[in-house]
């Protein structure tokens, strides 16, 4: 039971790591604020670009909870990572 839950807790992990990955990005390397870059994103279509930058920070606490021998955490954000590469692979076609 406690597995299940360490990976739940992993996969809102790796969400929240993901939405703050893309506001940092926005924050450190676009000229305009996040509404505007949000509506450029959604109006050039480079949402799933701009979310795969920001899953970058997944990377980062994947290895951190490795290494802390939280191995069903690190599963749920592998688990995230994977589920929203799959929506924007598929949101593609």
């Amino acid at each position: 039971m406690k597995t299940k839950r360490d990976i739940i807790i992993g996969f809102i992990l790796g969400v929240i790591s993901t939405c703050l990955g893309v506001l940092l990005y926005i924050v450190f390397f676009s000229k305009f604020g996040v509404e505007e870059t949000i509506k450029q994103a959604l109006q050039f279509k480079f949402v799933g670009k701009l979310v795969s930058l920001g899953a970058l920070l997944n990377l980062g606490l994947f290895f951190l909870l490795l290494n802390r021998k939280k191995d069903h955490m690190a599963k749920g954000v592998l688990i995230a990572t994977l589920i929203i590469g799959l929506i924007f692979i598929l949101n593609k076609f």
